[in-house]
């Protein structure tokens, strides 16, 4: 890497996503209970999702504190620096209360609005993902491709599912109307992820309603850097309302099946 600024941020956001990880992976106790809720009360966060965010709030502002955050539980700064952290101290909380493996730490920073660096570590699978804007995307030091695009039908999908009931209800419909036209679909828990193993080539597509910046940010740069599309709906980025991301060849024929079948509202 030859910029001095991105292969600061990305040693950065692996040592914190690093040091996280091992905070979240080693020191979760054995009652750990929830200490708040979100969207409703199945939308859980714990005290190890607030003790990763001030760690990795607290090492990045020790080295860099003219930066900005935005972290999902409440790290909000602006910063003079034209570098804001977009940080998920525990993607697949629910999954880390029952001790399932599939969650993970995610990092991404944004230079002066773009995303530049994206971090994923998976701690339970013993995977770093991290992916640089036009550097490629990576898993533990092996570059990443994304899966030869197989006809619709055939392509095996991943897809969330949002803790409001009403909305689960509607995002339930959508996959039922989904499921015959593909080869299955799957559930991890992740967005993130989900977004790196599209990456990796261990699923040919993914697409869900309702994620925020931080859910997004690393895993999105991570699949799109492996040489997968990510988008929201037709001719928009990936957002809130929707997100898609598809090895090509996959993208646009999922993207316009998931605008037929309403996935973009509740």
């Amino acid at each position: 890497m030859t910029d001095p600024l991105l292969a600061e941020l990305l040693d950065l956001a692996r040592t914190a996503a690093t040091r996280a990880g091992a905070l979240l992976r080693d020191g979760r106790p054995a009652d750990l209970g929830v200490a708040a809720t979100k969207s409703s009360p199945i939308d859980v966060v714990t005290e190890m999702d607030i003790a990763a965010e001030k760690l990795i709030t607290g090492y990045l502002s020790e080295h860099r504190p003219e930066d900005g955050f935005l972290g999902e539980e409440g790290a909000s700064r602006e910063g003079t620096s034209g570098v804001r952290w977009v940080i998920d101290p525990l993607d697949g909380t629910v999954n880390y209360l029952y001790n399932l493996p599939t969650w993970a730490v995610s990092i991404a920073a944004e230079l002066d609005g773009e995303r530049v660096v994206g971090v994923v570590e998976a701690p339970m699978r013993g995977e770093t993902f991290h992916a640089v804007r036009g550097g490629g995307a990576y898993v533990n030091g092996t570059a990443l491709r994304c899966r030869p695009a197989p006809p619709l039908d055939q392509a095996l999908v991943s897809t969330g599912f949002n803790y409001v009931a009403t909305v689960r209800t509607h995002q339930a419909d959508v996959a039922q109307r989904l499921i015959p036209r593909l080869r299955d679909i799957r559930r991890g828990g992740s967005a993130a992820i989900d977004l790196c193993d599209v990456a990796a080539g261990r699923l040919d597509g993914y697409y869900e309603r309702g994620l925020h910046p931080w859910d997004l940010a690393a895993g999105d740069l991570v699949a799109r850097e492996a040489g997968a599309l990510t988008g929201g709906r037709p001719g928009l980025p990936a957002d809130g309302d929707l997100t898609v991301a598809a090895s090509p060849g996959v993208f646009e024929p999922l993207q316009t099946i998931l605008e037929e079948l309403g996935a973009w509202h509740d």
